[in-house]
């Protein structure tokens, strides 16, 4: 059996709720402030977070690793392992905060993921403690045995971002099914004012869903699936989130300014996939930006 396999086998054990769920709950209830989740989802940066403070611990304990077989280069090495140590922390509040609104599959194999995360976390402390009290020679198996359980754990966390589209933009590959032609989303009097209606572009085999927002004379079109976990964003609602005027996902309440399609509220962290818009002898005409044409 290959390891995409195994994987995926893991994230059908519906078992593993009765834990997960209650971890869930716990999870959401303290980040509960949504500038708090904001900052964590990586709302503002437009971009998941967790990836982006993964690197420091990956990086610094791989060093290490490098480091602790050169008997001079040792003492690096422990610094390098807690400066890992310390990064781990805010990394690991980042991936709970998008962990804990993600579907049921990555959730499961993302528990997983989290106790392999805790028990490298655990064993790089342990590492430290050892050489604190001069035992070198078990530092350096504890921190070797928590590299190969952080390596085991980011595998884990490969399958979930490539195989299971956790943090992926779900907007942009729905973008990709679009024709790169004008498409006519019929008359702009045709659109209520100040709210999401359903409208659809050509694909190559399927129909694109599209919302678009109506405010005066002027219209708004994004790809209707949102780019956090495919929300309809056409049955969603228009809402003043801060200064802007925002496109608000039925699902999870991540909110798009109307104006750019960025995100203001999360759990979304990537941009919603947003379409050139015209106005044609009274009709709506629309298409994929450039870059995907």
């Amino acid at each position: 059996m290959s390891l995409m396999a195994f994987l995926d086998r893991v994230a059908d054990v519906a078992t593993f709720d009765k834990v997960i769920e209650p971890a869930r709950q716990v999870v959401l209830a303290a980040l509960k402030p949504q500038a708090l989740k904001d900052l964590l989802h990586g709302t503002w940066l437009g971009h998941p977070l967790h990836p982006v403070l993964v690197q420091v611990p990956v990086g610094t304990w791989v060093s290490a690793g490098l480091l602790d077989a050169i008997p001079p280069l040792r003492p690096a090495a422990t610094v390098l392992i807690g400066a890992g140590v310390a990064a781990a922390v805010p990394a690991s509040l980042a991936g709970a905060a998008d962990w804990s609104e993600q579907e049921t599959g990555v959730r499961r194999l993302g528990a997983v993921h989290a106790v392999m995360n805790i028990s490298a976390l655990g064993l790089y402390a342990g590492s430290l403690i050892a050489r604190g009290r001069g035992r070198g020679t078990l530092g350096r198996v504890l921190s070797y045995a928590g590299l190969g359980m952080a390596g085991s754990s980011a595998a884990i966390g490969g399958h979930m971002s490539y195989a299971q589209s956790s943090g992926a933009s779900h907007a942009a590959t729905a973008a990709r099914a679009l024709t790169s032609d004008w498409i006519d989303l019929g008359p702009l009097d045709d659109l209520p004012e100040g709210r999401p209606a359903l409208r659809t572009g050509e694909g190559d085999s399927v129909e694109v869903p599209l919302a678009a927002v109506r405010r005066g004379e002027r219209v708004d079109v994004f790809v209707g699936a949102c780019s956090h976990l495919s929300g309809p964003l056409y049955e969603g609602a228009v809402e003043k989130v801060g200064a802007d005027e925002c496109l608000v996902c039925p699902w999870h309440g991540s909110a798009f300014a109307l104006d750019s399609g960025e995100p203001r509220r999360g759990p979304a962290a990537n941009p919603q996939e947003k379409l050139e818009v015209r106005i044609e002898a009274g009709r709506v005409m629309a298409r994929l930006p450039g870059r995907h044409r």
